[in-house]
């Protein structure tokens, strides 16, 4: 929901990708790519790589209307800033879901990850002149797109948006109403209010609630179900396991 929040992503969601029609396929392709480019052996990674920067290639196209930017705006999925936007998104959901739902990291461990995910964007071929040199310099960029007239939610993301909280696969059916409390729990408040997600005290408590039951149950977790085939390939590999 906060790639989403940017017109030109959700624009091309909603003309290119084919989620609503099996969305747990489409989330099992993006996570197994994900997973190969970050934990897989260097050959099988920028395979993995190459795979999805030629499917970006095709996804262009222009944003039509009653969004925040004007009809006809163009759009391209290579475009540095789409691709630095979506890149934030990914680095600030990992630090904000590990530190509620994992374990509290240090600023030291923060500024870590923050360091070591240059890697990801170097792959994504992300300018480093537009790449924030430090995790301070990110936080200000990412409360800067939040704030500012940049990210705006409009009728295309609402439309992906009720489709991702009101998922249809009956699997899924049973978890939507804790799934959209915890969604609406990250997002900030100025999203969450533009996407129409409910927000009250009682789901607030709710919250919370799941997020310190989840960090006591997580670690009666299985590894094998806890952590993926890939991760646990790479610890494998540099002797970890």
């Amino acid at each position: 929901l906060l790639q989403l929040a940017h017109p030109k992503v959700a624009a091309g969601v909603a003309q290119y990708s084919r989620f609503q029609q099996d969305p747990l396929a489409r989330l099992q392709r993006t996570m197994s790519a994900m997973w190969s480019i970050g934990f897989d052996e260097s050959a099988k990674a920028f395979a993995t790589l190459e795979r999805v920067n030629n499917i970006h290639k095709r996804v262009h196209g222009t944003v039509e209307d009653h969004e925040a930017v004007a009809r006809g705006t163009p759009y391209d999925a290579r475009d540095p800033q789409l691709l630095m936007w979506v890149h934030a998104t990914l680095i600030d959901s990992a630090i904000v879901a590990y530190d509620l739902f994992v374990k509290p990291l240090s600023l030291a461990e923060k500024a870590r990850y923050y360091e070591e995910s240059k890697k990801l964007a170097e792959l994504f071929d992300i300018p480093n002149a537009i790449v924030p040199r430090s995790l301070d310099e990110f936080s200000a960029y990412f409360d800067e797109m939040i704030q500012g007239n940049t990210i705006a939610v409009g009728p295309a993301a609402r439309s992906l948006a009720h489709d991702i909280v009101y998922p249809t696969p009956w699997i899924l059916r049973p978890a939507a109403p804790l799934f959209r409390v915890v969604t609406a729990g990250l997002l900030p408040e100025r999203l969450r209010s533009a996407y129409r997600l409910k927000w009250n005290r009682p789901r607030e408590k709710v919250f919370w609630l799941f997020a310190r039951l989840f960090r006591l149950l997580l670690p009666l977790i299985p590894r094998p179900v806890r952590i993926v085939p890939n991760a646990r390939a790479a610890e494998k590999r540099l002797g970890l396991s």
